[in-house]
């Protein structure tokens, strides 16, 4: 071998080393950034499906709300807090559209008296005869529930042993009498106040349930894109 081809063949061993170096580094820089990727994307399904998990609870809760009350938050309050606070008013006058202690109409007396409770219900028997759960019959009702008679123009508060507590008409006051009523002259019997610890029992082993699945989704879902991820990665790589 003279010295020009000796030369030339360190001169193709340098070039060799300089591509082999170039295509060192670009594959090297591929990982890195499919390894971003894969970051990134982890990082991506972990806040989604933190996400999902977030807005499912909230949304069960809203549920457990909805079955507990029938949209009507009442708390801890019972039907007998109800009665005990329509008792205040016995002897307002009616006036009617009155809400107040100085004077007060059917529903007026109604509205005043769940909103002493810190239950906000409409103010017109036409939207408190729609809240609640509909009761059957009279013989089922319980205190605090609302009867409405007379085609929708007037509404009482069952007081409990087979009595009620209304604002009769023009001239009359405030007062609890016996239940004059049968079930033909009754329009509609609502239940504000629930029966609660069977309904939110359930709904909370629903909510529980509901969630659980979902994290369990949203793990395999995260699996899945990181199995993605390393795939490509490896594919560049190569």
């Amino acid at each position: 071998m003279t010295m020009v081809d000796a030369l030339s063949r360190i001169s193709t061993i340098q070039a060799t080393l300089a591509r082999f170096d170039a295509l060192s580094a670009a594959s090297a820089s591929t990982a890195a950034a499919a390894a971003t990727a894969t970051t990134t994307t982890t990082a991506d399904s972990t806040g989604t499906a933190a996400t999902f998990a977030d807005a499912l609870a909230a949304a069960a809760s809203s549920a457990t709300t909805a079955a507990s009350g029938a949209g009507v938050a009442t708390g801890s309050v019972t039907g007998t807090d109800i009665v005990t606070a329509a008792q205040k008013y016995l002897g307002v006058p009616y006036v009617f559209g009155g809400k107040s202690s100085s004077g007060m109409d059917c529903s007026g007396l109604v509205q005043k008296v769940y909103a002493d409770m810190g239950i906000s219900v409409p103010r017109l028997v036409s939207g408190q005869m729609k809240i609640g759960t509909e009761v059957a019959s009279l013989a089922d009702a319980k205190p605090g529930d609302l009867i409405v008679t007379g085609g929708g123009e007037h509404i009482l508060i069952y007081a409990g042993n087979h009595k009620v507590i209304h604002a009769p008409y023009e001239g009359r006051t405030v007062c609890e009498v016996e239940a004059y009523m049968k079930d033909s002259d009754i329009d509609t019997i609502r239940r504000v106040i629930p029966d609660a610890p069977a309904t939110s029992s359930t709904a909370s082993t629903a909510s529980a349930t509901a969630l659980t699945a979902a994290k369990a989704a949203a793990t395999s879902g995260t699996a899945d894109l990181l199995s993605a991820a390393l795939a490509s990665m490896m594919k560049s790589a190569s």
